[in-house]
């Protein structure tokens, strides 16, 4: 099959994570019953004026900032002019011609070569309702209509068509995902139509695009990649048989792993753009940029970076902590605590992010204090890392201190070696076939040993003295035979 060059851009739409909608005062809360955030303005009915939400442009503006776009300082709304049940006005209120901010990018990394995406538009644009197709057998022919979404702020990120594959896609909507997070301008939460991602695909040879497709209904990161996988096998077989692109909206269908034709493909004067006669010009001075500008945190990739520079941890550690914000944050707060950032790395790496993620909260309710508290006791020898883990489930469960959970549990770990001494000469003892065993040589005997011992202690023996005093008595035993 002949070799083309895949052209690739994707309009990424984020809501943004305002208490209230883009022109009125309706709230943005997910999952209310429908049609209950609704008022006249965000219905269309007549008469209503549109006041723009202050907080939205804050939000869109440090998105442009972190990208490295242009803030035009001068912009403003448009109507977007199409027909469908879930846009109540029959337009929507977006940007044209003059757009928020344009250029940026986003940066790649593929198999350790670093690629810069173009961002070629940031606007503004309220978002549409949300149709419903029958669920029940009942209404199985039907379609219903929630408004609640209507009007919720949107952010639309358009790269510039220099993703050349799948993998490429994938890797800049994950970065750009996590700098969305990072910058707290929206949860990015797809299965909530929070991001939401159409796709255009177009071969081309000779450095020049070819007719392109538009892909919609890939309703996750490992669809977008699957999506566009066979999006470009379709065109490249077309073209292979001597025929023609159409161009034209597809979707994707997940189940049959193939895309389909949904349309013709419109163009911008399809929808008969005009200035948004009820809305002024936009006005952003420089005092507005900077005071945002001041606000910006520091991005992950700069932080990742950092991590391995100043904490000397592996990339891989790196990457992990740094992929939320909350995490990189707390992370750092417990090495103010707690000086051994591999160390830290290593538990919050381990059973404290399985814990986050299985208690399925945002807010981390365990003080970075108390974390390190457990980790003091595990290095004085107080906890075993068996306990630890106990401990640490209980901090989730409760939010107490980890010293107060010892002491409650009676979880403190055995490490006086008078004491322990005697539980080894009892396991010794009461256990003589498997102390001839390790005289034959087999190794597992000790370790069965080992596991009477901390049987006998309920788990609190210290198991490196432990297995230092059960090899000690056999020893002994081995040169008394001798």
């Amino acid at each position: 099959m002949e070799k083309y060059t895949v052209y690739i851009g994707l309009e990424v739409h984020v809501e943004l994570s305002t208490q209230s909608k883009l022109f009125c005062g309706c709230k943005t809360k997910f999952g209310a019953p429908p049609n209950t955030q609704t008022c006249p303005v965000c219905l269309g009915l007549p008469g209503v004026l549109p006041v723009i939400n202050k907080k939205a442009v804050d939000f869109a503006i440090i998105t442009a900032l972190a990208l490295n776009s242009q803030i035009n300082k001068n912009c403003r709304f448009a109507r977007k002019n199409y027909y469908y049940p879930d846009l109540p006005k029959n337009y929507q209120i977006s940007q044209y011609e003059e757009p928020l901010a344009t250029g940026g990018w986003v940066e790649i990394n593929i198999n350790g070569k670093v690629k810069k995406i173009g961002i070629q538009r940031i606007h503004l644009e309220e978002d549409a309702g949300k149709l419903i197709h029958g669920e029940t057998e009942k209404d199985k022919d039907s379609s219903f209509v929630d408004y609640n979404r209507a009007g919720i702020p949107l952010i639309e990120i358009v790269s510039k068509p220099e993703i050349s594959s799948p993998e490429e896609a994938h890797e800049y909507l994950v970065n750009l995902r996590r700098i969305l997070r990072y910058l707290g301008v929206s949860d990015c939460n797809m299965e909530e139509g929070s991001l939401r991602c159409d796709a255009n695909i177009s071969l081309g040879k000779d450095e020049k695009m070819g007719t392109k497709t538009e892909l919609k209904n890939m309703n996750s990161f490992k669809e977008i990649r699957e999506g566009l996988k066979a999006e470009i096998k379709r065109q490249a077989e077309l073209l292979a048989k001597g025929e023609k692109i159409v161009q034209e909206t597809r979707y994707w269908d997940p189940k049959k792993k193939k895309t389909f034709s949904m349309r013709g493909k419109e163009e911008a004067h399809d929808y008969r753009y005009f200035p948004e006669p009820d809305l002024p010009p936009l006005l952003i001075d420089d005092n507005w940029i900077e005071r945002l500008k001041s606000t910006l945190p520091e991005l992950p990739q700069k932080r990742f970076k950092r991590f391995v520079r100043q904490y000397g941890l592996p990339e891989y550690d790196a990457k992990v902590l740094t992929e939320s914000r909350e995490i990189a944050d707390y992370f750092e707060e417990c090495v103010k605590f707690f000086p051994k950032p591999k160390v830290v790395s290593n538990w919050i790496m381990g059973d404290f992010m399985r814990l986050i993620k299985q208690e399925r909260k945002e807010q981390i309710k365990i003080s970075p204090a108390a974390t390190c508290e457990l980790l003091s006791e595990i290095e004085k020898g107080t906890l075993s890392i068996n306990m630890a883990k106990q401990v640490m489930e209980e901090m989730f469960k409760t939010g107490k201190g980890a010293f107060q959970i010892i002491e409650e549990k009676g979880l403190r770990q055995i490490s006086d070696e008078k004491s322990l001494e005697e539980v080894a000469k009892e396991v010794i003892k009461e256990n003589p076939k498997a102390v001839n065993d390790w005289k034959k040589g087999k190794s597992q005997a000790m370790k069965f040993l080992v596991g009477q011992m901390m049987r006998k202690t309920k788990g609190k023996a210290n198991p490196q003295l432990a297995n230092k005093l059960i090899e000690k008595k056999l020893r002994e035993i081995s040169e008394e035979t001798l």
